[in-house]
């Protein structure tokens, strides 16, 4: 995945805010909690990880999928592959 070497920066910098966002959700959860608080940070989380699988995914989509080089078969492929890591991330 060549096309995720080029913008490697801005991907670190979403997974350090995810990693911030649950060790503040941690905290959160060793103190008292309130279960607003926990409920925000929770969907923070969420919202940042879904920014991330959106980011990745159209970068992917767009380098592999929309290369002109792919043989019907290896489209297919492409296709599967990511329709299963789709299926997984939405359960």
């Amino acid at each position: 995945m060549s096309h995720l070497t080029e913008s490697k920066k801005p991907l670190l910098t979403r997974v350090r805010k995810i990693k911030g966002q649950a060790e503040a959700l941690e905290r959160v959860l060793e103190g008292a909690p309130d279960c607003t608080a926990v409920l925000q940070q929770i969907a923070a989380i969420r919202g940042a990880v879904n920014g991330l699988m959106t980011e990745v995914l159209n970068s992917h989509i767009r380098e592999h999928l929309g290369a002109n080089n792919l043989s019907p078969e290896q489209r297919a492929t492409e296709v599967d592959e990511i329709l299963s890591i789709l299926k997984s991330y939405l359960k």
